[in-house]
């Protein structure tokens, strides 16, 4: 008597991938996960390939995974897929100190993010 597998946390035409561990703050994620949102996968992944925003490089590798999610382990058509969702949340945050004038010192706060991108099959009479 083994566990049960887990119940699937998107629908039958969706796929998922997580980025836990991403450099930088929730807040400046979330505006290179606007750009995708709702966007055919092929667009999304031209806008973050030639976007300035330093995270865009993470937020393609996330969505590169749910891409391969969706073909290979849901067998999903990947010509059809949109990004159907993108949200963005805090993970954890480093703290360290940098001393001061006066021998005070600063806390200095490296914030982590994780971002969640789900990809959906769209129907052709959608398109």
């Amino acid at each position: 008597m083994g566990k049960q597998s887990a119940p699937r946390r998107v629908a039958d035409n969706e796929a998922l991938a997580v980025g836990t561990t991403i450099r930088g703050s929730a807040q400046k994620l979330n505006l290179v996960a606007a750009l995708i949102r709702g966007r055919k996968v092929e667009d999304a992944l031209n806008i973050l390939t030639f976007s300035t925003k330093a995270m865009a490089v993470d937020v393609r590798k996330v969505l590169a995974s749910a891409i391969a999610n969706a073909e290979n382990n849901h067998n999903l058509d990947v010509d059809a897929l949109v990004v159907a969702e993108a949200s963005v949340g805090k993970a954890l945050s480093m703290k360290r100190w940098a001393s001061r004038a006066r021998g005070r010192s600063t806390r200095i706060v490296k914030p982590f993010s994780r971002i969640r991108v789900v990809v959906r099959e769209r129907a052709e009479e959608e398109a």
